[in-house]
């Protein structure tokens, strides 16, 4: 069994941001895959699907993002997940905007959704598929800017991103984390942002 966390922050205010291609990802999983978000348990909207022999539920954590990790602790403790079969979707600033990076295990970085997760779970080792959002300028507050939307020509980008993002997962359960790094770990040539 698998727990797949996008992260993001409840609320039509937010939807669209850089801040919750999390969110976006979970919710085309849940199309590829036939499935609705639509239960309320662990702090979370989630649905149950199949994907290969697996047993998955797609999170989206309703906490807001500084505080997911009470959300992915909770799904943890309950299904007795191993840490590895816990897979985190989130934005990055600082890979290249409409890249897609799938690591293992590692470090939070800037990001306070990975921060409360790594507090909470006490590890870094669970895998994790970032996209890449873009970077703010030197005048630009970095919350303001994750908490902002995307051009046109930029959100054409990042659908496909979150797209690609969405098989990536796929490829991570039904193949393992080294054969969707393979296949997936990719930098787009893209309009600067």
């Amino acid at each position: 069994m698998y727990a797949v966390i996008g992260l993001g922050n409840p609320g039509t205010k937010y939807k669209g941001t850089r801040h919750n291609v999390g969110f976006d990802t979970i919710d085309c999983l849940a199309q590829r895959n036939n499935t609705k978000i639509t239960k309320i348990k662990f702090k979370s909207l989630y649905g149950e699907t199949q994907i290969g022999n697996e047993k998955v539920l797609l999170v989206k954590p309703q906490t807001y993002m500084n505080r997911s990790g009470e959300s992915v602790l909770e799904i943890s403790k309950f299904y007795k997940l191993p840490i590895e079969n816990i897979i985190v979707i989130v934005d990055d600033v600082d890979i290249k905007f409409g890249s897609l990076r799938i690591r293992a295990k590692g470090s939070a970085g800037t990001h306070n959704g990975l921060k409360s997760i790594i507090y909470l779970l006490q590890s870094e080792n669970f895998p994790r598929v970032k996209i890449g959002v873009g970077k703010p300028n030197e005048h630009q507050d970095l919350a303001d800017f994750v908490l902002s939307g995307f051009s046109k020509e930029h959100r054409v980008i990042i659908d496909n991103t979150v797209e690609q993002a969405a098989k990536a997962v796929e490829k991570i359960i039904t193949s393992g984390i080294s054969a969707a790094m393979n296949e997936f770990n990719i930098n787009i040539e893209s309009p600067g942002i």
